[in-house]
């Protein structure tokens, strides 16, 4: 089986260059991110024309997350926890998080808050959120170590300093304080590991490139793309990539698929 993570920066825009990658990739289970669209604007007859089931949950042109999958969808879920975090004036739970059991793997497809700036209530908001799915986590593998579990998607965090392509930028700023870090850190002593990173090794192996100022033929790149997968799971992992051609061309995503295979 194969799954992948991506964030799209907008379904409807790049929804006729996320079809033909399907086509291209022989993809199993897509976890999509930032979909940025309600529930009646997600494209879901061209993707079901392919094979494929989905289920997608979306407020309005921020944030927004789906799973595609041609093995099965069942049991979805659109919050981690009861107690998930929220944000807002008024609170709302953001459509950050849906999960569901594709093949035999409950894979969720996660979009981490961004955190905005270390002084920002987004920035506690993101840490808390990351504690949350961290204890919702730990319960999981708690009731059954033997499941087989994808933490997939945007965490908005680049965990080790390869994971950056100039630290200096990015002093003082999110996704590299230590803070955040350790949030990653404290995900894979719960007994999920990075599955892709072996495959994928850096430094200068980015996942995400800013539209801005040349940043991807520059090579100044992010990895904050991510697939943690249980134990069990891992047990099964042959291969991982990033493709990173999805980056090139006109109308392109500024995140690059991430594709786990398992046996």
């Amino acid at each position: 089986m194969r799954i992948a993570t991506w964030n799209v920066n907008s379904i409807r825009s790049r929804i006729d260059r996320v079809t033909s990658w399907l086509e291209r990739s022989d993809v199993d289970v897509l976890a999509i991110q930032e979909t940025k669209c309600r529930e009646d604007q997600f494209p879901g007859l061209e993707l079901s024309s392919m094979g494929y089931e989905y289920a997608h949950v979306g407020l309005n042109q921020w944030n927004g997350v789906a799973l595609l999958s041609r093995v099965g969808l069942e049991d979805v879920s659109t919050s981690f926890a009861e107690d998930q975090p929220r944000f807002g004036d008024p609170e709302v739970l953001e459509p950050r998080a849906v999960g569901a059991t594709c093949g035999g793997v409950r894979v969720w497809s996660l979009y981490v808050p961004n955190g905005r700036e270390l002084d920002h209530a987004h920035y506690h908001y993101k840490l808390a959120w990351l504690e949350s799915l961290r204890t919702a986590a730990t319960g999981w593998l708690a009731d059954d170590p033997d499941a087989q579990i994808a933490l997939t998607g945007d965490w908005n965090i680049a965990p080790e300093d390869d994971d950056v392509w100039d630290m200096a930028v990015f002093e003082g700023k999110t996704h590299v304080s230590e803070p955040e870090r350790q949030a990653f850190r404290d995900m894979l002593t719960t007994g999920f590991t990075d599955v892709v990173r072996p495959h994928t090794p850096g430094p200068g192996t980015y996942t995400y490139w800013d539209y801005q100022q040349l940043a991807f033929p520059k090579k100044r790149g992010l990895r904050i793309d991510f697939v943690l997968a249980s134990q069990a799971l891992a047990a099964r992992v042959d291969g991982a990539s990033i493709d990173r051609e999805e980056r090139k061309g006109k109308g392109a995503s500024d995140h690059a698929p991430v594709v786990v295979d398992l046996d």
